[in-house]
């Protein structure tokens, strides 16, 4: 336990300095479908999968319910961040370290390839903690099979845009 919370700590310290990736794009190419053996999931449903689970674990963080958002978490899955690798062995694990995360995140663009969405969030206040980089941005893989999140990464900062002066 002790562990996950040092890990939420480096967390808060990593996602408030991610920053922006690439552009929205949620299409793909459709591939043709055998007509003795039953279809393969396409490419389109991959899509919508790793996106809706990307966005179904940000509407469960972001209204405090860490249940549902480990829900979203398979057995064993990976969390990476910043040289560091947890493995989410139960489900236990995955709310503990959901319930850690200090910030909410709002998605406000995502770009998905095969079984990966990547999405960029503005962090903001979690009903439970304040978060320590309100408003900036943060950048996180998640690797999807069968609706399950197998790899959540954290993705290295880019460049911030520069703050305004007033």
């Amino acid at each position: 336990m002790r562990f996950l919370a040092a890990l939420g700590l480096i967390l808060a310290v990593l996602l408030a300095g991610c920053g922006t990736r690439g552009d929205v794009s949620t299409k793909a190419a459709s591939r043709p479908r055998a007509t003795t053996t039953p279809p393969a999931a396409s490419a389109d449903a991959a899509h919508a999968s790793a996106a809706r689970v990307a966005r179904a674990w940000s509407r469960a963080l972001n209204h405090g319910d860490n249940d549902r958002a480990a829900d979203l978490f398979a057995p064993g899955a990976r969390v990476e961040q910043g040289g560091v690798v947890l493995v989410l062995r139960t489900h236990a694990d995955a709310r503990s370290w959901n319930e850690a995360l200090p910030c909410s995140g709002r998605i406000v663009r995502i770009e998905v390839r095969a079984d990966t969405a990547t999405a960029e969030f503005v962090l903001g206040d979690r009903s439970t903690s304040p978060c320590d980089g309100p408003g900036r941005h943060a950048t996180a893989e998640f690797r999807v099979r069968r609706g399950k999140i197998v790899l959540w990464k954290q993705l290295p900062d880019a460049v911030q845009p520069p703050a305004l002066a007033i």
